[in-house]
């Protein structure tokens, strides 16, 4: 029979091995899915790693679609540090690019002054992230609600509410009746790097890794949240208000993605529209477990698996294939690094019962 038994540690080379096999499953699986709809696996892989990697358009367009989801990533290491299961970056996420356009068209349209406005744009835009991040976060501190639910049903509301301003009130009436809202100022674009896409936001994602590094392995918040992940009694038994340092860790988590959502509006979007989010804030969850909730390996990884979805939409153009089959690339991965950190806390082993053991 099987049986499961608690590993004293792991090392850090079989965590880093756990990731990369999971991945590499995913491309396995993908590729068989490929195969079957009638592409050459190999082929749609070339495609699918030199566009985002080895082509100037590919390029930007991985990095821009990297900041939103490496903000949120990096947000997420907080309270995922806690064993607080935040899956609401992606409400967050639309919260932040709502509060972004609140500024930008509503609040602050005539400001002139570049980088007065994209500092307020930024702060309304990390405001309401973290805000929308708040309201789970003391239901999980002091009704002990489960996050996981509280967060995912926020996520829908943030949706249906951004779908409620583009299409009612903040339609643009010269639109052709798209579902969008009119331009943001010229004083609240972003600026580019030379002829490419690349938006100044970039210049951000550093910052916020040594930012998520600081916080969590430098300084004396970092130890406490570390303690109350690793056992939540001893935390309460060390005199760590465990409540307060969850709600400071959601609304922490909450104010990198909306710091995502408003630089996204800024350098890519200009403009609030239905669907203008990938999922990114989903997308977030998969990039810090394989980063190991490392934030410069968030940093990296972000980047890289960022590419891998730009290749993946790539495929739809050049083969024809579904973008379902990039929600099945995430949805393997995902499972994989479940699996993972299952086979990083415990060893599986064959028990051989007993004579005297029932059946």
């Amino acid at each position: 029979m099987l049986r499961l038994e608690r590993r004293e540690s792991t090392s850090k080379t079989f965590q880093i091995a756990i990731s990369v096999l999971t991945v590499v499953l995913a491309l396995v699986v993908v590729g068989i899915l490929l195969y079957f709809f009638g592409v050459n696996p190999i082929e749609a892989y070339k495609e699918m790693f030199l566009w985002p990697f080895g082509n100037v358009y590919g390029f930007s367009d991985t990095l821009v679609k990297s900041i939103p989801i490496t903000l949120a990533a990096l947000g997420l290491i907080f309270p995922f540090q806690m064993r607080v299961w935040n899956i609401g970056a992606e409400g967050q996420f639309l919260m932040g690019a709502f509060g972004a356009s609140l500024a930008a068209l509503y609040i602050f349209p005539g400001l002139e002054n570049r980088i007065l406005m994209v500092l307020l744009v930024s702060m309304f835009g990390i405001i309401f992230g973290s805000l929308w991040a708040a309201i789970p976060g003391l239901m999980k501190a002091y009704l002990r609600a489960d996050e996981i639910v509280s967060t995912i049903m926020l996520n829908y509301v943030a949706l249906l509410w951004i779908d409620y301003l583009v299409y009612g009130p903040w339609k643009d009436p010269q639109g052709y009746n798209f579902p969008m809202t009119k331009f943001f100022p010229d004083a609240a674009w972003l600026p580019y790097f030379g002829q490419t896409q690349i938006h100044a936001g970039i210049i951000i994602l550093p910052l916020a890794a040594f930012f998520a590094y600081y916080l969590t392995r430098l300084s004396p918040w970092g130890l406490k949240i570390k303690v109350i992940g690793d056992n939540e009694k001893t935390a309460w038994y060390a005199g760590i208000n465990v409540n307060r340092e969850l709600f400071v860790a959601m609304l922490l988590s909450g104010a990198l993605a909306g710091l995502g959502g408003a630089l996204h509006m800024m350098g890519a979007q200009h403009r609030l529209q239905h669907g203008f989010s990938a999922g990114y804030g989903y997308t977030a969850i998969i990039v810090a477990w394989l980063g190991k909730l490392n934030p410069w390996a968030v940093l990296i990884v972000g980047i890289l698996f960022t590419g891998l979805l730009v290749g993946n939409e790539q495929l739809q153009i050049f083969f024809g294939i579904p973008i379902s089959l990039i929600f099945v690339f995430q949805g393997v991965v995902l499972l994989g690094l479940l699996a993972g950190e299952i086979l990083s806390r415990y060893r599986i082993k064959f028990a051989r019962k007993g004579v005297g053991e029932n059946a």
